[in-house]
């Protein structure tokens, strides 16, 4: 992409055209292999975590039955506060049954190589441009205070395209804040069924999860961006609540949260929400449909409401227990 064709667009022009992901969700979409890639290595391990006393959480876990097969549904927080312990008997029952555990995209060294190939080729700035020589003036200065808050210099993204930017962003933010990738729940559950060798399915690829942050049309990122920084320094607040109900086992308030963050973008919700949660039902039918005991862990937002994912099951005729 030659640099003439960045258009520097504004926000009004932007909306009605395409969907904007809320800074505040970016979390709850984000997989480990994906943040750890993506995130520069000095900004995950720059704010080393003190151990404090730990903070139990009962998340909500779904369990669903068919004639032959059983499904446990935990919500995933992709990043926690170190001192939070999610474990509960029952789940730890669930984790210890289930033959197989399955995620929404790969964790393992392949699923960080093909981070790393998509990053390659869709998230660099053409050769010659910086992002900040692409970015109007109040954008650069509100790009220039979240680079601060997030503990980054602007020589560590000047190379990646806006959609790349605003990820790194958030999530070295939230690092900073002492929200920790490798204490995110879906990482955890992860490193339990490698050790236990339990077989790993998936329900996405790395390209296809990366592809819901990329905007198909270029003169518009820069419009996602900016409104992206305008809300940059929120997020702490909303993710703080969210987590709050998620440990609390409050599914409805999880989904209220995550409601609030996407009522004024509705096609993000389509998008990133119920189109894959249909996918992932579809997935989940041959699943039920053979003998076994499965493990699903996906983003808390994908589980909630009544187009998540154990809502929809239920309309399919499936026993779910759970909230």
């Amino acid at each position: 992409m030659a640099s003439s064709e960045w258009r520097m667009v504004s926000g009004e022009r932007a909306r009605g055209r395409r969907r904007r992901i809320p800074s505040a969700i970016h979390h709850l979409l984000l997989t480990f292999a994906i943040a750890v890639f993506i995130v520069p290595g000095s900004a995950l391990n720059a704010h080393a975590q003190v151990r404090i006393a730990k903070i139990a959480a009962h998340p909500a876990l779904w369990t669903v039955h068919s004639k032959t097969a059983t499904v446990y549904l935990l919500g995933s927080i992709h990043l926690l506060p170190a001192n939070v312990d999610w474990h509960t008997p029952e789940i730890d029952r669930a984790m210890d049954s289930a033959s197989t555990f399955m995620f929404e995209a790969p964790l393992d060294a392949a699923g960080k190589a093909q981070v790393a190939e998509f990053v390659r080729t869709h998230g660099a700035m053409p050769a010659g441009t910086t992002l900040r020589s692409i970015l109007p003036p109040k954008v650069r200065a509100d790009y220039e205070r979240a680079l601060a808050a997030a503990h980054l210099v602007p020589e560590q993204l000047d190379g990646e395209r806006p959609w790349l930017a605003a990820i790194v962003l958030d999530v070295a933010y939230l690092q900073h804040m002492h929200y920790v990738v490798s204490d995110g729940v879906d990482q955890q559950v992860y490193g339990y069924a490698v050790a236990h060798k339990k077989a790993v399915q998936t329900f996405e690829t790395p390209a296809q999860q990366l592809s819901l942050f990329m905007p198909k049309d270029e003169k518009l990122e820069i419009a996602e961006f900016d409104a992206n920084l305008k809300d940059f320094e929120a997020e702490e607040s909303i993710i703080g609540a969210m987590i709050d109900a998620w440990g609390a086992g409050d599914a409805k308030s999880v989904g209220r949260l995550v409601n609030k963050s996407l009522d004024a973008e509705p096609g993000a919700r389509k998008i990133l929400i119920d189109d894959r949660n249909r996918n992932w039902i579809k997935i989940l039918d041959d699943v039920l449909a053979k003998p076994g005991v499965t493990f699903v862990t996906v983003g808390t937002g994908h589980l909630v409401g009544p187009g998540g994912v154990p809502a929809l099951l239920r309309k399919k005729g499936y026993k779910v227990e759970g909230p």
